[in-house]
């Protein structure tokens, strides 16, 4: 018994019997133009040779107003969650530090001169983080606030 190229392997997705190749071209242009789509920030440099093919007389397409748009709005957004990000870490970090210098004093008296040195340098590592959280460093301040928490973790360890 012959097998047509239409029909699929033993292994073939259930969503591909019984397509042809002109389906299945379309299906994957339609992923790709998904995908373009949700990952509009990453920009390919292209030459405009590469817009569209020489042999096809084709005009390159332009971006519809709608699309730009839509890029703006993502923009936006983008730009808004980075700012809530670098204001999450200044202030986390700013807390943590003045926790961490309120338990330092509180701890001068009575206990090894380890306990407030561990609460101190987790609030001065915390402040460091709070500086870099607020230049855009976020992912360095949230590091090292775990870090400052971790000695001052220490300190309270030492009591």
């Amino acid at each position: 018994m012959r097998r047509s190229s239409f029909e699929p392997a033993n292994n073939a997705p259930a969503s591909v019997v019984g397509e042809g190749p002109d389906k299945a071209d379309q299906r994957k242009l339609a992923v790709v133009e998904v995908l373009r789509s949700r990952f509009s920030q990453v920009r390919v440099l292209r030459s405009p040779a590469m817009t569209a093919h020489a042999e096809s007389g084709t005009e390159p397409e332009t971006a519809e107003p709608e699309t730009a748009e839509v890029e703006a709005a993502d923009d936006e957004d983008v730009i808004e969650d980075a700012r809530r990000a670098r204001w999450t870490a200044t202030v986390t970090g700013a807390l943590l530090a003045l926790m961490g210098l309120t338990a330092s004093s509180m701890r001068l008296g009575g206990v090894p001169a380890l306990v407030p040195t561990a609460y101190g340098s987790g609030a001065v590592v915390c402040v460091v983080a709070s500086a870099l959280g607020a230049r855009g460093r976020t992912r360095v301040a949230l590091w090292l606030m775990v870090l400052g928490t971790m000695v001052m973790a220490l300190g309270d360890q030492f009591d």
